[in-house]
Order: C-alpha cells, then structure tokens, then sequence
C-alpha cells in the first residue's frame, strides 16, 4: 500500500501570530513555527497501516524552504521518505491554488491512499481534503475517528456533534482524521537519527508541471485587503458596593444581555 500524508508547518497556535505588513501573508519569520498538530495523527495512522499491512509511507509538504525542518521532525517518527515541493512563485497560494499543487505531486507519487489532519491550526477551513479528492477523482472520507482497511475497501467512523457516522469507500481515497483516531508516537532517539539519513525530494513547479501563474499571488481566488493587530485587553470595571452593589451588577448583566 503505497500512502501520502499531508503535513504542513504552521505558527504555533500558543505563541504570538502576526500577518507580513508587506503582503498580507503570514509572518513566518517572527513565529515559532511547529508540524500542524492534527497531521501528527494523521502521520500515526499511517505507520499504523503500514505495520498491519505493509507498504511505504511518504511525507509530502508545501511550503518555504523552513517547512524542511517540519519534514525532518515527522521521518522522526518512523515514514519512509518525504517530499517538500518548495518554489517562490508558490508565496501567496489560497486553498484552491493549494490543492492543485498537491493533488498534482499525490498523482506523480501514485497514491493508494492519502491522509491527512482534518483540519489546520492556521486556517481552520477544513476544505483541502475535500479539494485534493475532487481534483485526484477519489474517495473522499473525510472527518474521520476510527479507520478501517480491508484489501482497498476502507470504512471510517465519522465524527459528528451528535456520534458518528459510519462511511465506506474503495482506494485511491483520501481520509482526514481528527485527534480521537489515535495518540501518536514519541519520536524515539534513534528514530531521530535515522530521520538524517532519510531522503527528502524537493520538487518545484515545473517538476509539476504546473504553470506558476495559476498559483501564489498571481492565481489567488482570495486576498487579504486590511488587517490590524488585536488591540490589548483592557481593565475591567470596578464595582464598590455603597449599599447598591446588587442592583448595579444587575445592570450591568442586562446591559451585556446576561439577563
């Protein structure tokens, strides 16, 4: 079984974020920048497989030459290679542009089944498994907390607000997963190690064949026009009880609609 998993470096969501002033993009030089969390899960799910039913598993990124840092952290954990398709003109890509570049490097890899987190810490849109299995022409099983493979037939429990839903397929597939599926591994020291001597591809587009007008800047469905920084917290208000204490508090609920 020959599997792709979608990793891609994000800001940390617990550190300070910030968007370029120049461009609108985000500023990736100021913040600490780490493996999306969910594609962590998405990784274990694969070494999972790959014990159960043989095959090779293959990182793939998009991204800044930096995201190679994120790349050498997951073949910590035990795939067997990556690939990191890198290229300027790829600066300012919006989801759609995304999923091109990625449904094509997933098509050059020959995926069975591609995974990925259900969703990034960065963006929240939760639509790039969706797009890379309309673009591949794949089974999209997306959502999911548990997975099951037999052969090439795949079953998945979706989660829901209300339970789960239990939804079939047949590979090539693309499947996201959410944290409940799994608890990944810790990256052990030789893991670490062997990491180094992993090979990691770097492709750019015209490896792809990809015409670079139709990604970054220049094929952006979307952009961001304004944006400003949160502005600080201020103090709360101060109530000194003076025998009306009670009935001023019940002002300010109903002013905030509490009540």
């Amino acid at each position: 079984m020959n599997i792709v998993v979608l990793v891609k470096q994000v800001p940390d969501s617990g550190g300070e974020r910030s968007l370029s002033t120049a461009d609108g993009t985000v500023d990736r030089e100021t913040a600490t920048n780490v493996i999306n969390e969910m594609d962590e899960y998405a990784v274990e799910e694969a070494l999972r497989l790959r014990e159960a039913h043989g095959g090779e598993v293959t990182v793939l990124t998009m991204g800044p030459a930096g995201a190679g840092e994120a790349v050498r952290k997951v073949l910590s954990m035990g795939p067997d290679r990556a690939v990191h398709v890198s290229d300027d003109a790829l600066r300012g890509s919006c989801a759609l542009g995304t999923s091109v570049v990625l449904a094509a490097a997933v098509r050059t890899l020959g995926a069975d089944l591609v995974l990925c987190g259900a969703e990034s810490t960065d963006g929240r849109v939760q639509v790039m498994p969706h797009m890379v299995a309309e673009r591949l022409g794949a089974a999209a099983l997306t959502g999911a907390r548990e997975l099951t493979v037999d052969g090439r037939a795949l079953t998945i429990e979706r989660q829901t607000e209300d339970g789960f839903e239990v939804v079939s397929g047949e590979m090539p597939a693309v499947v996201s997963v959410w944290d409940t599926i799994n608890e990944p591994r810790y990256p052990s020291f030789k893991g670490i190690m062997a990491a180094k001597k992993k090979p990691v591809t770097l492709w750019s587009l015209a490896d792809l064949e990809i015409d670079p007008g139709s990604v970054g800047f220049a094929g952006a469905t979307s952009a961001v026009i304004e944006h400003s920084r949160r502005p600080p917290r201020t103090g709360g208000s101060k109530v000194a009880d003076d025998g009306d204490g009670g009935v001023r508090l019940i002002e300010f609920l109903a002013t905030e609609k509490f009540v």
